[in-house]
């Protein structure tokens, strides 16, 4: 599913907001749920555009390419399910690397191989991410910072997205970085509810459009 174009959203300025299909033998996937309670809404004087990316390695980054040059948007949050976390995880770094331990939706399993060949290592989100955590822990909702996002879909869009924000002249403004949502309760512990991750990442966008300058906040990982 691909959200409409500007001419479809007026005249607001964007915020693109991604969700991917249900994967790994699931038929849910809470993060394309948070995505399609956001989109439509009005954050900050920013209209958020809701969109769902395919989990395959490739097809995932020319679904968002197109997204990112038709709305041009001033904010971009891709989300991810992450099973096994507790919290919403503002991630820190892409890394150029796909490594999958389980087939993608199309039946792809890369293994050791880049993202962008010829790309940097990795990239760091631009997003305020200690500031969105502050903000997020206020509110009572579990938040946290993740050092890594994996190898698999998630990271691959994550790596892609800051590559097109690096290289693209016509996005050169637009900040962006990657989510991760838990399972919902129906799909194990740990979880988190469907209406808490959709407050928390709205709390996030509106942290981040109001954020220029990151706050400094130990959120520091031991391993």
């Amino acid at each position: 599913m691909v959200a409409p174009s500007n001419a479809a959203v007026g005249r607001f300025p964007t915020v693109l907001v991604t969700g991917f299909d249900p994967f790994g033998g699931s038929s849910v996937n809470p993060s394309w749920m948070a995505v399609q309670a956001l989109h439509g809404r009005q954050v900050g004087g920013h209209r958020i555009v809701g969109a769902q990316l395919p989990t395959v390695f490739g097809h995932s980054l020319e679904v968002l390419r197109d997204l990112l040059l038709r709305h041009r948007p001033e904010l971009v949050i891709c989300t991810g399910q992450a099973g096994g976390r507790a919290a919403l995880s503002f991630e820190r770094v892409a890394i150029n690397v796909n490594d999958a331990r389980i087939p993608d939706n199309a039946g792809e399993q890369p293994v050791d191989t880049p993202v962008v060949a010829g790309g940097p290592a990795a990239y760091f989100t631009n997003l305020p991410i200690k500031a969105m955590l502050a903000t997020l822990l206020a509110e009572g909702i579990n938040a946290e910072v993740s050092q890594t996002a994996g190898t698999f879909v998630c990271n691959h869009v994550f790596y892609g997205l800051m590559y097109e924000l690096a290289t693209r002249k016509e996005l050169k403004y637009t900040r962006g970085g990657l989510v991760h949502v838990p399972w919902l309760p129906a799909q194990g512990q740990p979880s988190m509810r469907l209406d808490e991750m959709v407050q928390g990442i709205k709390l996030a966008i509106e942290c981040a459009l109001a954020t220029v300058t990151d706050i400094r906040k130990q959120a520091g990982a031991l391993n």
